[in-house]
């Protein structure tokens, strides 16, 4: 009997050397560009909605996870980004604050296409703005 295991074949270790040479911020720095750094059509986690909500222009990206699927006729990749700004409290201005801004989910086709967006923001930073 033949034991088949994918961390062994050559594709699991050219997707990974793949995801480990993506640069987070340059794919999430074009994809914001694209959109005006704005989302609409916003929902939050307890279903209100939110025309536009704009972000600001200096976000850094981490890529915090990543998979990929497979159905009959599609192949796909999905890219999990932990999205962070800086900010400076009035009390201490000199003191730099990394806040948490929220989470972009990238769906990519098998060509590195771009398929789908999903977001989960923290619309109660005053570095957002929403309408």
């Amino acid at each position: 009997m033949t034991i088949f295991e994918l961390k062994n074949h050559q594709v699991w270790r050219e997707l990974t050397e793949i995801i480990e040479n993506l640069d987070a911020n340059l794919l999430v720095k074009e994809h914001l560009e694209q959109c005006d750094y704005k989302v609409s059509g916003y929902w939050d986690e307890q279903d209100k909605y939110y025309e536009t909500v704009t972000l600001p222009y200096e976000i850094d990206a981490e890529l915090i996870s990543s998979s990929i699927g497979v159905s009959h006729r599609e192949r796909f990749l999905k890219l999990k980004f932990l999205l962070t700004a800086s900010s400076f409290e009035p009390k201490t201005a000199s003191d730099e604050n990394i806040q948490k801004i929220g989470e972009l989910e990238l769906v990519y086709d098998e060509s590195l296409k771009f398929i789908d967006e999903r977001w989960l923001l923290n619309i109660d930073l005053p570095m957002i703005q929403i309408n």
